[in-house]
């Protein structure tokens, strides 16, 4: 293990030179808080130490992005009830997720960025919190900050865990380097039983218990409002298809099956909404050559007409809203040649009618929830989007139908939140 980190820190500033740019384009571009982004070079001004300091010796939370950092907020929570006397910082990748938890944050709870990778960054920020437990989500696993924490006497947990098919078979492939590493937290809380086989495959002697998947114990805030299209769209009532968290391709498969069906129902409305806000001139001009008449809701923009048919939308916490307000929802990164997945679970709670992709490498286990219940539409090819959304568009009973199993299958596999404070408390 020393040697293999000896040659990961060997290797990392290498890695770097070629990361960079693609980091700083993401800043510029992206929205989201940027303010504090030196955090992630480990770069604190003395006020901000100071500022710190009262969240010593707590626990860290490191959280990616928007999504992990929903259901880390959940969690943060509980864990403030569970030890008030105990500080919270929580940590995100991404400016975007920086922007939420710093919008939710709990009483007794900090918000950093997270530093790169590198040794000496890892210990500086180790240093200055302190931490008595540090808590990962899902597939954050950086060897210095784990191996790091140890030594220092922290605490380790990776909560929410998941393990597809394919990282699984990278980390079997270099088993010799994340079997061991793997070994070093206190606990592994699996998403899924399937999971949790995959992470023993590869590690057989990590601590790795079956929690389930936090995301299934979400809730929907009771006041939630949709967004108002009538804005972009005009008075009136729509049926609006709602594509989110949609990736590169799939805006085109999307707004292609949109307009031929709009020549048959012209009250019909497409949402989109990127994955990466940076996409955004990108996926405007795929509309460009659709001809499909669209507003871009950060900035004003409209092209292609005066009569909008479609908003492309990726204000920071705002899907929720508008997955309120939709007929339809697609689940991005499942067409147009992407079979990852993304989250299904906050139509499902608003009750929404879903369409993705038959094969969701990152959620198979809460796609078989879904199909097992017969709550959800699935496509095993693009042209099958057309005629699907047509059902679903035509038939009211059916999406009703649809989202009312949704929720319901959902709900019975709610309690991981509790399992995994029990795991977390065994580690006190």
């Amino acid at each position: 293990m020393k040697i293999m980190l000896f040659f990961y820190n060997l290797v990392l500033p290498l890695g770097f030179v070629f990361f960079v740019p693609g980091l700083l384009w993401k800043l510029w571009r992206r929205p989201g808080w940027k303010k504090t982004f030196g955090e992630r070079f480990a770069c604190y001004k003395k006020e901000r130490k100071a500022e710190l300091e009262a969240y010593k010796n707590g626990i860290w939370i490191h959280a990616v992005s928007v999504g992990e950092s929903v259901i880390a907020l959940a969690l943060s929570k509980k864990l403030r009830v569970a030890y008030p006397d105990l500080p919270i910082v929580i940590s995100t990748g991404t400016t975007t997720g920086q922007e939420l938890v710093r919008k939710q944050l709990p009483e007794g709870a900090a918000a950093i960025f997270c530093p790169m990778d590198f040794l000496w960054m890892v210990k500086k920020v180790l240093r200055m919190l302190k931490p008595q437990m540090l808590v990962i989500f899902e597939t954050e696993i950086w060897p210095n900050l784990i191996v790091q924490s140890k030594k220092q006497g922290v605490k380790t947990a990776l909560v929410n865990a998941r393990l597809s098919d394919h990282s699984a078979k990278g980390y079997n492939r270099f088993k010799f380097f994340f079997a061991p590493l793997l070994a070093k937290f206190d606990v592994i809380a699996s998403q899924s039983e399937g999971d949790k086989e995959r992470f023993l495959q590869v590690s057989p002697q990590a601590n790795v218990q079956n929690c389930g998947n936090l995301k299934f114990d979400q809730s929907v805030p009771a006041d939630l409002q949709a967004v108002d299209l009538a804005e972009y769209f005009g008075e009136g009532e729509y049926k609006v298809v709602l594509g989110a968290s949609t990736h590169p391709g799939e805006e085109a498969v999307i707004a292609a099956s949109f307009k031929e069906l709009y020549q048959a129902d012209d009250k019909l409305r497409l949402v989109l909404i990127p994955r990466h806000a940076e996409r955004g001139e990108e996926v405007m001009q795929a509309m460009a050559k659709l001809e499909i008449p669209t507003a871009r809701r950060s900035n004003g923009e409209r092209a292609g007409g005066e009569k909008i048919l479609c908003l492309l939308a990726y204000t920071t916490g705002e899907m929720l809203k508008f997955m309120k307000g939709s007929d339809v929802v697609i689940m991005g990164k499942s067409i147009a040649g992407h079979d990852e997945g993304h989250n299904l679970i906050e139509p499902a709670l608003l009750k929404k009618a879903v369409v993705t992709g038959s094969v969701l490498r990152n959620f198979r286990f809460l796609l078989q929830v879904l199909t097992g219940k017969d709550a959800i539409k699935t496509i095993a090819s693009d042209s099958e989007l057309t005629g699907v959304l047509a059902e679903l568009l035509n038939n009211d009973d059916l999406r009703n139908e649809l989202g009312n199993k949704a929720f319901a299958a959902i709900s019975e596999h709610s309690g991981a939140t509790d399992k995994t404070l029990a795991v977390l408390g065994k580690l006190f």
